[in-house]
């Protein structure tokens, strides 16, 4: 039962604006969602290392000496930091794990991305600022081993919680823009500054909302997602999945653009409080008959949090009890 181990759980992370002018320099806020994964860690006491990811499928086991003589071996060689570090480190979790060297399912990447972290970390209870920042940084490392490319994408709302405004360096990246800025600079570069103004408008307007709730934010985030939609499709990232998305939403009154990788990947929509419960559920309706899926969450979510058995509700602890 999960009150016999360590339960902690962390927000996911959604891109509002920003994504891909980032990659050009630009600032890029990132804020924690209501939706959180959860992870209870209990004794086994069999000598094995045993992991069950219900989300992609995932139920595996290892011998403890196998892992520990994985990571002596990969010390031995220098690890990570070592010439051609992280393709060796790489390939060494494959073959350990019997994961074929081709393999990009969610499930392959998922243990991948685990036994990765479960060589790197040592379990702490208890997080100092210092502490969280280094819980970040192997986030971000996580998910540089799912995403298995040199993406700079910020995992900092789902460590610390709330919004973040970032502003990360270029990095060669599958997910930059099929139009280089450096094409067409005095086509591209002004769309890159707008979209940079769009996210600094929105963490402003963000910033304002507790002190004074007024419906007036809402017409002026909205607006802020149309616009950065237009843009993201300017510069070749846009799909039309996500179009056909955009469309159906707006068909019911709501306003919504791309998120992340672009390219028929994610779409978020904005929900005023007090939206018409008919209108929600009917887009809902049309966007699952076009294939899509649809969760319904918060922003501003807590960051990683330490839980005790009896705040967690009942479906989490049946989850975590049939692990």
């Amino acid at each position: 039962m999960a009150e016999r181990g360590l339960v902690v759980s962390a927000p996911g992370k959604v891109i509002l604006h920003g994504e891909h002018a980032v990659v050009h320099g630009k600032a890029a806020l990132a804020v924690a969602l209501g939706l959180r994964t959860f992870l209870c860690l209990r004794p086994g006491g069999e000598g094995r290392l045993r992991v069950r990811l219900p989300g992609v499928g995932v139920l595996r086991s290892w011998e403890q000496p196998g892992l520990s003589a994985l990571r002596e071996r990969l010390g031995g060689e220098g690890g990570e930091g070592g010439p051609g570090g992280a393709q060796k480190l790489l390939e060494a979790l494959k073959e350990f794990a019997g994961i074929p060297a081709e393999a990009s399912g969610p499930d392959s990447l998922a243990i991948l991305a685990f036994l990765y972290m479960c060589l790197a970390i040592s379990a702490k209870y208890g997080w100092t600022e210092e502490e969280m920042t280094l819980i970040n940084s192997w986030a971000f490392q996580g998910e540089r081993r799912a995403a298995l490319r040199g993406a700079r994408n910020c995992p900092a709302p789902a460590g610390w919680g709330g919004f973040l405004r970032v502003a990360l360096g270029p990095a060669s990246s599958l997910l930059t823009s099929r139009l280089s800025a450096s094409q067409f600079p005095a086509i591209m570069n002004p769309v890159l500054d707008s979209i940079d103004a769009i996210s600094q408008e929105c963490q402003s307007v963000l910033e304002a909302m507790p002190a004074n709730p007024s419906p007036e934010h809402y017409p002026v985030l909205e607006e802020l997602f149309d616009i950065n939609q237009h843009h993201l499709n300017v510069i070749g990232v846009g799909h039309p999945s996500l179009d056909r998305l955009c469309r159906v939403t707006a068909s019911h009154g709501l306003h919504s653009k791309l998120t992340g990788a672009g390219g028929g990947g994610c779409g978020i929509t904005l929900l005023r409080p007090g939206q018409c419960p008919s209108a929600v559920e009917a887009a809902k309706r049309d966007l699952c008959a076009c294939g899509f899926e649809c969760w319904e969450t918060d922003i501003g979510a807590p960051g990683v949090t330490l839980h005790s058995s009896s705040s967690l509700k009942a479906q989490v602890l049946h989850e975590l009890s049939e692990s």
